[in-house]
């Protein structure tokens, strides 16, 4: 059974997330077919695709390697965000169903009630699903598209300090449901551009060690990372 190119992609996209393979080392076909199970051929399919989403660049004669952004370019991704995040929430106003708003108004109670008690890990997937749904929402399959990126280069580059006041912040999430559900445009995306803002202070900038940094041949941290064949993401 051939394994799709998607979901080896998002396998070493994850990867290169969550720092198994870090900034600047070496990733070779072989290596990559070998550590997923697969064959080269998904694999230099999923190399091509990460390299158009910025996370791999290719180097004459040296192959592919993980990108190594800059402070510049990591600031970047924030200000897009800040600029694209209301404008899909002001989308989802105009164009979400009432499953957007079910499952959107599903995630705000339980961000509550997760807030209430302290539960941090939770609140903080419940906030990616929850911007992930909002996104859905606008109705824009390329708009979702590039936000999803954007949280996942984000993700790679800056590490996320819990909110002070997470009660607060998802009675802000709630505060943006309630304009989508009425449609009123201008509310849901300054409402959304304000709690962007207010995000921004929550963002560390993570700095590699250099001095740990691979060599020649790069080095890989252990994981148990599993393609999962069924998926349809990437």
């Amino acid at each position: 059974m051939r394994i799709p190119a998607h979901s080896v992609c998002t396998a070493i996209r994850d990867d290169i997330v969550t720092g198994v393979y870090e900034r600047g080392s070496r990733l070779t076909e072989e290596q990559l077919a070998r550590r997923y199970g697969v064959s080269r051929v998904p694999v230099r399919e999923a190399l091509r695709t990460l390299e158009s989403e910025g996370f791999v660049i290719t180097r004459r004669h040296a192959g592919a390697h993980v990108a190594e952004p800059t402070e510049q370019e990591a600031a970047d991704l924030l200000d897009m965000r800040s600029l694209l995040e209301p404008l899909g929430a002001a989308r989802a106003a105009q164009r979400r169903t009432e499953a957007h708003l079910k499952v959107l108004r599903g995630l705000v109670r339980l961000g509550q009630e997760r807030a209430r008690r302290g539960q941090g890990d939770d609140l903080r997937s419940l906030g990616g699903w929850f911007h992930e749904t909002l996104a859905q929402a606008s109705g824009s399959p390329a708009l979702t598209a590039l936000l999803t990126q954007l949280r996942h280069k984000i993700a790679w580059m800056y590490a996320v300090e819990a909110p002070a006041q997470p009660v607060e912040a998802w009675a802000e999430h709630g505060a943006i449901v309630d304009a989508v559900a009425r449609g009123d445009a201008e509310r849901a995306r300054a409402l959304t551009a304000l709690h962007a803002e207010r995000s921004l202070l929550l963002h560390r900038l993570k700095r590699p060690d250099r001095d740990e940094r691979p060599r020649r041949g790069g080095r890989v941290r252990t994981s148990q990372h599993v393609v999962n064949i069924a998926s349809g993401r990437n």
